[in-house]
Protein backbone atom coordinates (compact mmCIF):
# COMPACT_ATOMS: atom_id res chain seq x y z
CA UNK A 1 0.00 0.00 0.00
CA UNK A 2 2.65 2.36 0.65
CA UNK A 3 4.04 2.16 -2.87
CA UNK A 4 0.48 3.02 -4.13
CA UNK A 5 0.40 6.26 -1.63
CA UNK A 6 4.00 7.46 -2.95
CA UNK A 7 2.73 6.16 -6.79
CA UNK A 8 -0.51 8.45 -6.61
CA UNK A 9 0.89 11.71 -4.70
CA UNK A 10 4.00 11.38 -7.43
CA UNK A 11 0.93 11.90 -10.11
CA UNK A 12 -0.41 14.75 -8.08
CA UNK A 13 2.90 16.15 -7.92
CA UNK A 14 3.24 15.66 -11.82
CA UNK A 15 0.01 17.23 -12.83
CA UNK A 16 1.30 20.28 -10.41
CA UNK A 17 4.38 20.70 -12.47
CA UNK A 18 2.61 20.34 -15.58
CA UNK A 19 -0.51 21.78 -15.27
CA UNK A 20 -0.77 24.91 -17.65
CA UNK A 21 -0.58 28.08 -15.42
CA UNK A 22 -1.55 30.64 -18.29
CA UNK A 23 -5.09 28.80 -18.05
CA UNK A 24 -5.20 29.65 -14.66
CA UNK A 25 -4.51 33.12 -14.27
CA UNK A 26 -6.90 33.21 -17.80
CA UNK A 27 -9.24 31.19 -15.48
CA UNK A 28 -9.33 34.09 -12.39
CA UNK A 29 -9.00 36.81 -14.99
CA UNK A 30 -12.22 35.73 -16.10
CA UNK A 31 -13.69 35.31 -12.87
CA UNK A 32 -12.93 38.51 -11.70
CA UNK A 33 -14.23 40.30 -14.76
CA UNK A 34 -17.54 38.36 -13.99
CA UNK A 35 -17.30 39.48 -10.23
CA UNK A 36 -16.61 43.40 -11.64
CA UNK A 37 -19.89 43.35 -14.10
CA UNK A 38 -22.16 41.81 -11.12
CA UNK A 39 -22.77 38.58 -12.90
CA UNK A 40 -24.33 35.38 -12.30
CA UNK A 41 -22.37 31.58 -12.12
CA UNK A 42 -23.98 28.98 -12.86
CA UNK A 43 -21.63 25.99 -11.99
CA UNK A 44 -23.01 22.74 -13.43
CA UNK A 45 -21.03 19.09 -13.45
CA UNK A 46 -22.32 15.41 -12.82
CA UNK A 47 -21.47 12.57 -10.30
CA UNK A 48 -18.44 13.92 -8.37
CA UNK A 49 -18.16 17.24 -10.52
CA UNK A 50 -21.90 17.88 -9.27
CA UNK A 51 -20.52 17.55 -5.60
CA UNK A 52 -17.92 19.94 -6.18
CA UNK A 53 -20.24 22.00 -8.13
CA UNK A 54 -22.25 22.09 -4.95
CA UNK A 55 -18.88 23.04 -2.92
CA UNK A 56 -18.16 25.48 -5.17
CA UNK A 57 -21.43 27.77 -4.98
CA UNK A 58 -20.37 28.02 -1.15
CA UNK A 59 -16.83 29.82 -1.77
CA UNK A 60 -18.25 31.96 -4.43
CA UNK A 61 -20.94 33.06 -2.91
CA UNK A 62 -19.20 33.20 0.73
CA UNK A 63 -16.16 34.08 -0.04
CA UNK A 64 -16.26 36.26 -3.36
CA UNK A 65 -19.58 37.76 -2.89
CA UNK A 66 -20.54 36.38 -6.25
CA UNK A 67 -23.97 35.45 -6.77
CA UNK A 68 -23.64 31.70 -7.65
CA UNK A 69 -25.72 28.53 -8.13
CA UNK A 70 -25.15 25.07 -9.35
CA UNK A 71 -28.30 23.19 -10.93
CA UNK A 72 -27.64 19.90 -8.88
CA UNK A 73 -28.61 21.66 -5.18
CA UNK A 74 -32.47 21.05 -6.32
CA UNK A 75 -32.84 18.03 -6.62
CA UNK A 76 -36.62 17.68 -6.90
CA UNK A 77 -36.71 20.33 -9.87
CA UNK A 78 -33.61 18.44 -11.51
CA UNK A 79 -35.62 14.79 -11.38
CA UNK A 80 -38.80 16.74 -12.37
CA UNK A 81 -37.06 18.51 -15.74
CA UNK A 82 -35.18 14.76 -16.56
CA UNK A 83 -38.79 13.64 -15.87
CA UNK A 84 -40.86 15.85 -17.71
CA UNK A 85 -38.02 17.00 -20.44
CA UNK A 86 -35.06 14.53 -20.40
CA UNK A 87 -31.76 14.61 -19.55
CA UNK A 88 -29.86 15.72 -22.13
CA UNK A 89 -32.18 19.62 -21.79
CA UNK A 90 -32.67 19.08 -17.90
CA UNK A 91 -29.60 21.79 -17.58
CA UNK A 92 -30.53 24.01 -20.00
CA UNK A 93 -33.87 24.57 -19.06
CA UNK A 94 -32.84 25.27 -15.64
CA UNK A 95 -30.40 27.48 -16.80
CA UNK A 96 -33.04 28.98 -19.07
CA UNK A 97 -35.82 29.28 -16.27
CA UNK A 98 -32.94 31.20 -13.97
CA UNK A 99 -33.22 33.81 -16.85
CA UNK A 100 -29.00 33.20 -17.56
CA UNK A 101 -27.80 35.71 -19.84
CA UNK A 102 -24.55 37.21 -21.71
CA UNK A 103 -24.18 38.79 -18.76
CA UNK A 104 -23.52 35.43 -17.01
CA UNK A 105 -21.26 32.75 -16.92
CA UNK A 106 -20.75 28.70 -16.45
CA UNK A 107 -18.49 26.31 -14.89
CA UNK A 108 -18.18 22.84 -16.31
CA UNK A 109 -17.62 20.66 -13.45
CA UNK A 110 -16.37 17.45 -15.69
CA UNK A 111 -13.85 14.57 -15.99
CA UNK A 112 -14.41 14.37 -20.48
CA UNK A 113 -16.21 18.13 -21.27
CA UNK A 114 -18.89 15.89 -23.19
CA UNK A 115 -19.28 14.74 -26.89
CA UNK A 116 -21.66 13.95 -28.79
CA UNK A 117 -22.34 10.94 -27.15
CA UNK A 118 -21.74 11.62 -23.50
CA UNK A 119 -23.15 14.28 -20.57
CA UNK A 120 -25.01 16.15 -23.50
CA UNK A 121 -26.67 17.93 -20.37
CA UNK A 122 -23.58 19.47 -20.22
CA UNK A 123 -22.99 20.01 -24.17
CA UNK A 124 -26.67 21.32 -24.63
CA UNK A 125 -25.83 24.01 -21.92
CA UNK A 126 -22.75 25.20 -23.42
CA UNK A 127 -24.13 25.35 -27.04
CA UNK A 128 -26.89 27.48 -25.48
CA UNK A 129 -24.22 29.60 -23.56
CA UNK A 130 -22.25 29.85 -26.64
CA UNK A 131 -25.59 31.12 -28.87
CA UNK A 132 -26.33 33.98 -25.95
CA UNK A 133 -22.50 35.06 -25.38
CA UNK A 134 -22.61 33.99 -22.34
CA UNK A 135 -19.21 32.97 -20.77
CA UNK A 136 -18.18 29.13 -20.42
CA UNK A 137 -15.43 28.44 -18.29
CA UNK A 138 -14.36 24.43 -17.56
CA UNK A 139 -12.28 22.41 -15.43
CA UNK A 140 -11.76 18.94 -17.27
CA UNK A 141 -9.52 16.21 -18.08
CA UNK A 142 -9.09 13.45 -20.52
CA UNK A 143 -8.89 16.05 -24.20
CA UNK A 144 -11.09 18.30 -22.71
CA UNK A 145 -13.98 17.21 -24.71
CA UNK A 146 -16.70 19.61 -26.32
CA UNK A 147 -15.84 22.20 -22.86
CA UNK A 148 -12.64 22.47 -24.01
CA UNK A 149 -13.85 23.59 -27.38
CA UNK A 150 -16.49 25.67 -26.33
CA UNK A 151 -15.04 27.29 -23.44
CA UNK A 152 -13.64 31.32 -22.70
CA UNK A 153 -11.33 29.66 -20.27
CA UNK A 154 -10.42 25.79 -20.02
CA UNK A 155 -8.27 24.17 -17.10
CA UNK A 156 -7.13 21.25 -18.44
CA UNK A 157 -6.22 18.86 -16.16
CA UNK A 158 -2.96 16.45 -17.40
CA UNK A 159 -3.70 13.14 -17.74
CA UNK A 160 -0.85 11.01 -16.04
CA UNK A 161 -2.71 7.42 -15.56
CA UNK A 162 -5.75 6.29 -17.57
CA UNK A 163 -6.73 4.46 -14.72
CA UNK A 164 -6.82 7.39 -12.02
CA UNK A 165 -8.39 10.11 -14.19
CA UNK A 166 -11.93 10.60 -12.26
CA UNK A 167 -10.01 11.05 -9.23
CA UNK A 168 -7.30 13.19 -10.28
CA UNK A 169 -10.16 15.52 -13.05
CA UNK A 170 -12.00 16.02 -9.65
CA UNK A 171 -9.36 16.67 -7.11
CA UNK A 172 -8.13 19.11 -8.82
CA UNK A 173 -11.85 20.93 -9.34
CA UNK A 174 -11.20 21.68 -5.80
CA UNK A 175 -7.92 22.33 -5.77
CA UNK A 176 -8.87 24.97 -8.97
CA UNK A 177 -11.64 26.47 -7.29
CA UNK A 178 -9.43 27.15 -3.64
CA UNK A 179 -6.93 28.63 -5.81
CA UNK A 180 -9.24 31.00 -7.73
CA UNK A 181 -11.46 32.03 -4.87
CA UNK A 182 -8.37 32.67 -2.52
CA UNK A 183 -6.48 34.21 -5.46
CA UNK A 184 -8.96 36.83 -5.51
Amino acid sequence: MVNYIKNYLNEVKIICDTINIDSINNFVENIKSLKNRNGRLFILGVGGSAANASHAVNDFRKILNIETYAVTDNSSELTARINDDGWDTSYLNWLKVSKFSNNDAILIFSVGGGSDAVSLNLVRSMEYAKEINATILSVVSRNGGKAKELSNSCILIPVVDDSRITPHAEEWQGIILHLVVNAL
